[in-house]
């Protein structure tokens, strides 16, 4: 059984890739970097896939949208450990 990757790990993931993302770009590059098998926490939750993931970085205010997809910032991460 695999170690769970924290939702940070992607959002920093997506900062150094730099560029716009859609969910289905998103998905590709997070089964990439983690493998398509790899299940996901936050502070708030577990046990996600990536499709869980990217609807929750998303409800919760993660992204920041452009006519071209979206990509998040640096201080959308929380910085706690």
């Amino acid at each position: 059984m695999s170690q769970s990757i924290h939702g940070h790990e992607v959002m920093e993931m997506m900062l150094t890739q730099g560029g716009q993302f859609t969910r289905a770009s998103l998905k590709q590059a997070i089964d990439e970097r983690f493998g398509s098998e790899a299940r996901f926490h936050t502070c708030s939750a577990s046990e996600m896939d990536a499709e869980a993931l990217i609807e929750l970085l998303a409800k919760r205010g993660k992204f920041i949208e452009s006519e071209h997809g979206f990509q998040t910032r640096a201080d959308k991460i929380c910085n706690h450990g």
